[in-house]
């Protein structure tokens, strides 16, 4: 059962009383004389507060830029109960230096921000003394001018034809720009907030597409006229999902809650594309996953040009009529690129969706400001929504009907604060995938160090929710044999090395014998086991040393990564590249001590035997063959094993670039060679197992020649199983980084 009068619909009544208040208020200033601010207080406590420091504002305006009746700061906290605790709120302080510095008292301003720098939660001095933005969320005349318009009326250039939204301070209406001849959305609002400035700085496919803006009613409002879309909001899919039962749950949702839209205001729903094809056929946590990887790449973009939008939720997420999400309403972003602004100017959102750091922002009793705020604290907002989108609800046991008091700021941060509680886990959908659960915990991490650094990231995560092979790569059951193998990488890695090093061993073994023993005494023969036995000696440990170096960091990091640590980027990235040739590495060792074992074999037949020249060269030839078996089988092996274990950790804990897709298309090309390198053993074993042999030799190598055609033969089958395999894994893996 979900309450109709949730958080975000008190937010909205708070605003709706404080626009009536303002509008009163400004009312009785104009008998050109101070009226009794107290009296204007609503006796609600979640209410009082926001309201008191809103008609500060205004009292502060109309004191002394319209008229001369001084009042500080210092009067107000003396005054009124709500703030004399804590540091005065960093807006109020910012109008007080604003409103003296435009006053007509010739005001000493370099005094004045030195005074109000240092004043207790005061603005740094550059964000006091840059050009002078409102921070009023409701202007006086503006309220009164914004009341009287309505659907019909022309506005400036613009016909408007339908209201499409509304709130407090903007109205939302499709509109015909006369001199453009075409349909827009254009939102007139009270002329605060930096929207137009910020939009203008973005160019997305997922952000709606800002025009122009205009100033009216003499500067009071600003018409700000944008890209239509006609899909509703994520809102609508919101109602749509808590009345439809989970079982029949499914991308057509959300391409029937843009239909219902579209026919409730008389539009045509469009033919089908490959978009609308796409959506439907995906199921509802691949649907969440879609819409999430587009959202997270347009913060992304915002945070590359220095924005934070500090009010994600559905109603903010625009539709078009194919379902694409666009994000909208940056009334209350930040910037860092528009002159003269400072993320203290405008600081607002919706409460239920604020990450702990935001919610902080907004508590009179936290020391934390809007400056604190990064692109982190919009990946919790956008997490909340994706969370309420899978299940119907928010993650987190809000009260209802909770308002804006201390109180209850406090007890949402103290929920925000904890894990997510399992009653909320379990409230899941049987079919979302593990890859989409741990992403949505990791960004709904209490500790913003603990979320995605990043809306690419983020989008590169949710990216792995909609491919089935690469999801379950990167996020394997916990208790699934990948998951348990992950944590071994070097037994299984030695053995990998050890099976071709076998079967090569046996093919050397069995071939030689026959043809060497009829030739050597046993005394000879003894110095060549013994000289034999000497050689692995010394040659395994060195092997054991090399494989060591080669691999210090590939083991180390997957290790670090599992415990926490955490890596720079370009560690990360070099590990990542160097992991996928570690089967090679793996061959290429085995290989180098092939050649060394065939030149020692060589020299131990030349010193302790008086065998002729073509027998050495074809024992020579025979290890090098029998090392060929041990490079294919090796490196498949440890391949498929790095591939299925080791390299998708990564993908979990950085972000990929080109790069890792041109190391993965390397892969698969050397993959192709080594398989044509195994097809080869049958013929390079006949070719080297008869050459340099007398007739009468041929007798004594027949067997095990043939024995390994046909070992060899079967053995491609399941080599070429694994290439099979192996070459899937990677080809999905690419399609994601």
């Amino acid at each position: 059962m979900y309450e109709p009068a949730d958080l975000v619909e008190s937010a909205e009544r708070t605003r709706t009383a404080l626009a009536t208040v303002v509008a009163r208020f400004s009312e009785a200033w104009g008998s050109g004389s101070p009226p009794d601010l107290s009296a204007f207080l609503p006796r609600e406590p979640a209410e009082r507060r926001s309201i008191l420091i809103e008609l500060i504002k205004i009292d502060l305006e109309y004191r002394w830029v319209r008229h001369c009746f001084p009042k500080r700061l210092t009067e107000y906290r003396a005054e009124f109960a709500e703030l004399q605790e804590g540091p005065l709120p960093a807006d109020l302080v910012y109008e007080e230096f604003h409103a003296l510095r435009r006053s007509a008292h010739g005001v000493d301003t370099a005094t004045m921000a030195a005074e109000a720098a240092t004043t207790a939660g005061g603005p740094d001095l550059d964000d006091l003394t840059s050009d002078y933005c409102s921070t009023m969320i409701a202007r006086p005349l503006a309220q009164v001018v914004l009341g009287n318009i309505d659907v019909g009326d022309r506005v400036d250039d613009f016909d408007l034809l339908m209201r499409i939204g509304s709130g407090a301070f903007a109205q939302v209406y499709l509109a015909r720009q006369q001199s453009m001849q075409r349909l827009v959305a254009v939102k007139i609002s009270h002329n605060h907030g930096i929207e137009p400035q910020t939009l203008a700085q973005l160019d997305h496919e997922y952000i709606v597409r800002i025009f122009d803006q205009r100033l009216i009613a003499d500067g009071e409002l600003k018409l700000l006229y944008m890209q239509y879309l006609p899909g509703g909001t994520l809102l609508d899919v919101v109602h749509l999902l808590r009345s439809t039962p989970p079982e029949h749950r499914s991308g057509q949702l959300l391409l029937d809650a843009v239909d219902g839209v579209l026919a409730a205001k008389g539009e045509v729903r469009p033919t089908e594309s490959a978009v609308r094809t796409r959506a439907a056929s995906l199921t509802w946590p691949e649907t969440v996953a879609w819409l999430g990887r587009r959202l997270a790449d347009a913060l992304q973009h915002a945070s590359e040009r220095g924005v934070l939008h500090r009010d994600i939720k559905p109603a903010n997420v625009l539709l078009s009529a194919e379902g694409i999400p666009k994000l909208a309403d940056f009334n209350v972003s930040a910037s860092n690129r528009i002159k003269g602004t400072s993320p203290l100017a405008y600081f607002g959102g919706s409460l239920a969706y604020m990450s702990p750091e935001q919610l902080e922002a907004c508590h009179p009793g936290s020391p934390a400001t809007a400056a604190d705020l990064d692109t982190r604290s919009d990946i919790f907002a956008l997490a909340v929504m994706l969370w309420e989108l899978l299940t119907g609800r928010r993650p987190f046991a809000d009260e209802t009907s909770a308002g804006e008091s201390e109180t209850s700021l406090a007890r949402m941060l103290e929920l925000r604060r904890s894990p997510v509680d399992a009653k909320f886990l379990s409230e899941l959908p049987p079919d979302c995938p593990m890859a989409l659960r741990r992403v949505l915990l990791k960004c709904l991490s209490p500790d913003r160090e603990d979320r995605y650094p990043s809306g690419s990231e983020l989008a590169q995560q949710l990216d792995l929710c909609l491919e089935e092979r690469s999801r379950d790569l990167v996020y394997p059951p916990p208790n699934s044999w990948r998951a348990r193998l992950s944590r071994s990488p070097t037994p299984i890695l030695w053995s990998s090395s050890l099976v071709g090093i076998g079967l090569a061993t046996i093919y050397l073994a069995v071939h030689l014998q026959e043809l060497l023993n009829e030739r050597l005494s046993d005394a000879t023969y003894s110095k060549l086991y013994t000289s034999t036995i000497v050689f692995n000696l010394c040659a395994w440990p060195l092997a054991v040393l090399i494989y060591a170096y080669m691999s210090r960091d590939l083991l180390a990091v997957p290790r670090g990564l599992r415990k926490g640590r955490r890596y720079d980027e370009a560690v990360l990235a070099r590990v990542r590249s160097r992991t996928l040739v570690w089967g090679d590495m793996c061959a290429l060792n085995t290989f180098v001590f092939a050649v060394c074992a065939s030149v020692a074999g060589v020299m131990f037949l030349r010193w302790f035997t008086d065998l002729p020249a073509r027998l050495m060269v074809h024992a020579a030839t025979t290890v090098l063959v029998a090392g060929t078996i041990s490079v294919a089988y090796t490196f498949f092996l440890s391949t498929f094993y790095v591939v299925r274990c080791v390299y998708p950790i990564y993908l979990r804990h950085s972000v990929t670039t080109a790069h890792d897709t041109v190391v993965l298309r390397g892969l698969r090309r050397r993959t192709t060679i080594y398989l044509a390198v195994t097809a080869s053993v049958p013929l390079v074993g006949v070719l080297a197992g008869f050459s340099t042999l007398e007739p009468a030799e041929l007798p004594l190598v027949r067997d095990s020649v043939l024995g390994l055609c046909a070992a060899s033969g079967l053995a491609f089958v399941a080599v070429y199983w694994l290439y099979r395999k192996l070459d899937a894994d990677v080809r999905a893996l690419e399609r994601v980084v």
